[in-house]
């Protein structure tokens, strides 16, 4: 065996290996900082989801605001939001209406997917612009609450 090989067995020998308790130690650490980090952003996920649908409402009602002032009245319930987007059909004043429409795009989606809901007359305003929140469906507490155009208090 010449020096070289000794050398490489003599380094090999004082090498050591991780142990199997502190690899399950690292692991319950990174287990514990991750718990950490879910409990204390998901909440803020959700009302940032809030936010932003309570944002998206005040935006699309501008632009609603901004088509009555050109058209002269709002879109009805059956025109909807898309009238936002494109001329409706049988517009009386198509000439009136904003070249590219009062939306870049499309209508933006509910932070949780679903399409903004409209109602033109409104049953707590002019117009109604509101999601129906996290489970889609009318009504709900907390996170499922409908958000809208109305003062919070209105709910």
């Amino acid at each position: 065996m010449c020096e070289h090989d000794r050398i490489i067995t003599r380094e090999k020998q004082s090498q050591r290996g991780v142990t199997l308790v502190e690899l399950l130690v690292v692991l319950a650490i990174l287990a514990f900082i991750s718990a950490i980090v879910v409990v204390n952003i998901l909440p803020e996920r959700d009302r940032a989801a809030v936010r932003k649908a309570r944002i998206d409402v005040g935006i699309i009602e501008s632009a609603l605001d901004q088509y009555r002032l050109d058209m002269m009245v709002y879109p009805t319930t059956e025109q909807g939001l898309q009238a936002l987007v494109s001329a409706p059909a049988n517009t009386p004043r198509i000439d009136w209406y904003r070249p590219g429409g009062y939306f870049r795009g499309s209508v933006p989606l509910d932070p949780w997917g679903a399409p903004y809901q409209y109602r033109y007359p409104g049953e707590r305003g002019v117009v109604d612009v509101f999601s129906y929140g996290a489970d889609g469906e009318q009504g709900g507490d907390g996170l499922n609450a409908d958000i809208g155009n109305w003062p919070e208090n209105d709910s």
